[in-house]
């Protein structure tokens, strides 16, 4: 794998444009297509404490920390994950792509005040039952040591042969509904607003008329933006791994219950008790 280090983070508009213009190329993505072999590396990242600010709030943190909610490196590391899935070597379609799961480890409270070293490469393809996944790792260093890293899998919907990806068993996947903790309204603007806050404005979240134009019937919420929100309402984390599956999109606007027993957490439709989000928290180093 060679290492390619950039100057600035790339402009997310020009990439969301390429990877639509792209994606028609590649209906017919296989488990086994080669990937990307290149480590997007960006030096001397400092936190714009303003946009930390707007992220915090929208997001349900407390504002004025030192330490980063634990989603915010993602934030930081997405215009490097959609250069690779945005480019002509990367052999899913950028469009139609779900992000199905997420597992974040933070081996250290993240200060606001630190410069962080962002790497971003491609782990690897998998067949799913429903198409082909890929495993998306992002990495934050501080003077060169790691002390966070997540792993995103994306998943490309096409028709397969029934082969499945092994997944490994969550703790929050079964026992019953969890009690709930909190009922949240959702406006319809929160994927706006989370849009200006991360820099992800994909049209699926911002309007109901480009929504449909995706086949959703209104805007839905990001699902970075479902987890933070979540860990939001858990309170403060220090050093912790965090596991989510993105279970069905949250129509906007909306009302969500979110609920949690010990370190399992989710979010679920109000009205319908469909589960959107399920998760666990737990401090590294314990069973």
């Amino acid at each position: 794998m060679t290492t390619l280090t950039l100057t600035a983070p790339p402009a997310l508009a020009p990439l969301l444009a390429r990877g639509a213009l792209f994606s028609p190329l590649k209906r017919r993505p296989r488990p086994d297509a080669h990937v990307p072999p290149t480590r997007l590396v960006l030096p001397d990242v400092r936190i714009d404490l303003a946009r930390l600010a707007t992220y915090e709030r929208v997001c349900g943190f407390a504002t004025g920390a030192d330490a980063l909610p634990v989603t915010y490196p993602h934030v930081l590391g997405f215009p490097l994950a959609m250069r690779i899935m945005a480019s002509r070597s990367f052999p899913l379609p950028l469009l139609g792509l779900v992000h199905t799961s997420i597992e974040i480890t933070q081996r250290q409270p993240l200060g606001a005040s630190d410069a962080y070293e962002l790497g971003v490469r491609v782990a690897g393809l998998e067949p799913h039952r429903r198409g082909t996944q890929a495993c998306v790792v992002t990495e934050a260093r501080v003077e060169g040591e790691p002390v966070w890293e997540s792993r995103s899998i994306y998943l490309a919907r096409h028709r397969t042969s029934g082969e499945a990806a092994s997944t490994i068993p969550r703790e929050s996947d079964g026992g019953g509904p969890l009690p709930v903790r909190a009922e949240w309204r959702l406006g319809g603007d929160i994927g706006r607003r989370y849009g200006a806050a991360s820099g992800d404005r994909n049209p699926i979240h911002l309007h109901p008329l480009t929504a449909r134009l995706f086949g959703f019937p209104r805007a839905i919420a990001h699902g970075m933006w479902t987890v933070a929100r979540c860990l939001a309402e858990h309170g403060p984390q220090g050093a912790v791994r965090v596991r989510a599956d993105f279970k069905a999109p949250v129509l906007l606007p909306g009302t969500v219950t979110y609920a949690a027993d010990g370190p399992a957490f989710a979010l679920r439709g109000t009205d319908s008790g469909r589960l959107h989000l399920a998760g666990d928290i737990r401090p590294i180093g314990r069973p």
